[in-house]
């Protein structure tokens, strides 16, 4: 299947938002949207497979597992959180090379030191700026396409360095060949301009909702000047709410059937994962009763 172009949509003058993706009945629901495309989150994968906070805790196979699935699954280009590229220099290689055969679009690597943590809670620690300078250029280096793939370099350096620090890792890390530069975590729309400004390469906003940068638009992110936009906790947490909704009316009325709880269309849900395709298999080959 033909992959949206991530570098081609980026010269589009418009800002391209990808939703996050946690699991794989949001990937068939977004595949019903329709999105040119989705955002593989660490924090989100993570907890949905496993019940695990974002804290350097999900290990390179696991999270390959999870990406994997979602471009297998997701009609949409998949751009894919990668951590720290799980350890150092040769793990970061090995990590763009499983990426890139995964399919997904972009890899995001960020500047924390190991383990990480989510960006947007506090206690993180950031490694040498030259020593993430490596990581960038081996992650260019060890892509096969580089037009297929691009690399995401990310900053957490504004919290435990201050905003200047993370504008300077930013422009390094730009330099040292990163396509797209993400400073994460910024605190005001004054830093989201100042950043776009003085970075001259494509970048990346993190529209994390109820975390510390404040949510724009669409149309307000181009005018900041963003090339990209991620909003990775958006299925995330309205998938939350849903459970908790319909949990609650169960246990308060011992019925799933409420006016107060909408689900989603049984027959439809069995299109979108592929049950016609099952039903047209059985049909052309299975036995009679008799034959089984």
């Amino acid at each position: 299947m033909s992959r949206p172009n991530l570098k081609a949509a980026l010269g589009s003058g418009t800002c391209v938002v990808a939703p996050g993706i946690h699991d794989m009945i949001s990937a068939v629901v977004s595949n019903k949207i329709g999105f040119d495309f989705v955002y593989a989150s660490g924090f989100w994968l993570t907890a949905s497979a496993y019940g695990l906070p974002d804290a350097g805790i999900a290990t390179y196979t696991q999270m390959l597992d999870r990406v994997s699935t979602l471009a297998r699954v997701a009609n949409s280009g998949v751009i894919a959180d990668a951590d720290t590229g799980y350890g150092g220099l040769l793990n970061v290689h090995h990590t763009v090379r499983g990426y890139e055969d995964a399919g997904i679009v972009a890899i995001q690597i960020e500047d924390q030191e190991f383990p990480k943590k989510c960006g947007h809670t506090p206690f993180k620690r950031v490694i040498p700026i030259e020593d993430m300078v490596e990581k960038v250029k081996v992650a260019c280096a060890a892509r096969r396409n580089a037009d297929g793939m691009l690399v995401i370099a990310r900053t957490d350096a504004r919290q435990p360095e201050g905003f200047e620090a993370a504008v300077r890792r930013g422009l390094a890390y730009g330099e040292a060949g990163a396509d797209i530069v993400f400073l994460e975590a910024l605190e005001s729309e004054a830093e989201m301009r100042e950043g776009c400004r003085r970075i001259r390469k494509p970048m990346m906003a993190n529209m994390a909702d109820g975390g510390k940068t404040p949510i724009r638009s669409k149309a307000e992110l181009t005018d900041i000047g963003y090339a990209l936009a991620i909003f990775p906790s958006i299925t995330g947490l309205a998938a939350a709410a849903a459970a908790e909704t319909a949990l609650k009316i169960l246990k308060e009325t011992g019925t799933s059937v409420s006016p107060d709880l909408p689900l989603f269309n049984f027959r439809e849900f069995q299109s979108l994962i592929g049950f016609e395709e099952v039903w047209e298999f059985e049909r052309r080959w299975a036995r009679g009763d008799e034959g089984r």
